[in-house]
Parts: structure tokens; C-alpha cells; sequence
């Protein structure tokens, strides 16, 4: 039987740290690529009270951003983030316009000048059972 050499013990001790500093150092990078900078973003908005939206108001709402249509049909709402880039519009006279790329869009939200081509997108509303208007990012 032969004796456990000081070279061997110093060898073994030098892999050891080196492994376990491989395995620590992949679970530090692990955890930085899965960190949030940002709790995630609500998806459902409670708006209020339905009759706080008379028939015939457009109602301007930048915390989400969205612009919500109280008309003859019902509630509707147009998503104000610009399907060219992302971009949150900004409204002007009747107008939402794109402050990165100049894209414009009408009332509706159909496109009047580019460089964005599709129109905005139609957000989900329904009324709850206490009278109260959601809004629906997804879905």
C-alpha cells in the first residue's frame, strides 16, 4: 500500500478549489442572467366605473398607454405603443404620433404615414359585475 504523497494531497486540494469555484462562478452567471429589473408589467387594468365614461368621450390614459372610446356600440380601446418600434405615441389634435420614427396614425388608429404599417392594436375591454370597466393588454 503506498502513502497518500504531499504532491498527491496538494493536486487534489488544487482540483477541488478549482471545481468548486467553476460550479460557483456558473451559479453566480446563472443568476444574473435570470434577474428582473422590473416587477412584470400588470395585464389588467380596472378603469372605474363605466358611468364615469359618458357616451362620445375619448379618454386619454398614460399609465397604460391606451386611449378608451366610450361611443354608440360600446367601450373600445387603442393600444398607444407604435407597431413600427415600440414607441409610446403621443397625442395631438386628433392625431397619435411616434416622437423615435414619425410614424402617424388617425383617430381609429389606422396608419397615415409610415414608417409604421400596421394599425394599432385593439385592446380587450369588458365590464365587470360591480359596473366597472377592465382593460385587457392580452389575450
Amino acid at each position: 500500500m503506498s502513502a497518500f504523497s504531499r504532491r498527491n494531497f496538494l493536486k487534489l486540494t488544487g482540483q477541488g478549489l478549482l471545481a468548486g469555484s467553476g460550479i460557483l462562478g456558473l451559479g453566480i452567471i446563472i443568476r444574473f442572467l435570470g434577474f428582473q429589473t422590473e416587477a412584470p408589467r400588470p395585464t389588467e387594468f380596472d378603469l372605474g366605473l363605466s358611468s364615469d365614461y359618458p357616451v362620445g368621450s375619448r379618454t386619454y390614459l398614460p399609465d397604460v398607454p391606451t386611449v378608451l372610446i366610450h361611443d354608440q356600440a360600446g367601450f373600445t380601446a387603442l393600444s398607444l405603443t407604435c407597431t413600427h418600434l415600440g414607441c409610446t405615441l403621443e397625442q395631438k389634435a386628433g392625431i397619435f404620433s411616434c416622437p423615435c420614427h414619425g410614424s402617424r396614425f388617425d383617430e381609429n388608429g389606422k396608419v397615415l404615414h409610415g414608417p409604421a404599417t400596421k394599425a394599432l392594436t385593439v385592446l380587450m375591454i369588458e365590464p365587470n359585475d360591480l359596473g366597472h370597466v377592465i382593460l385587457f393588454l392580452e389575450g
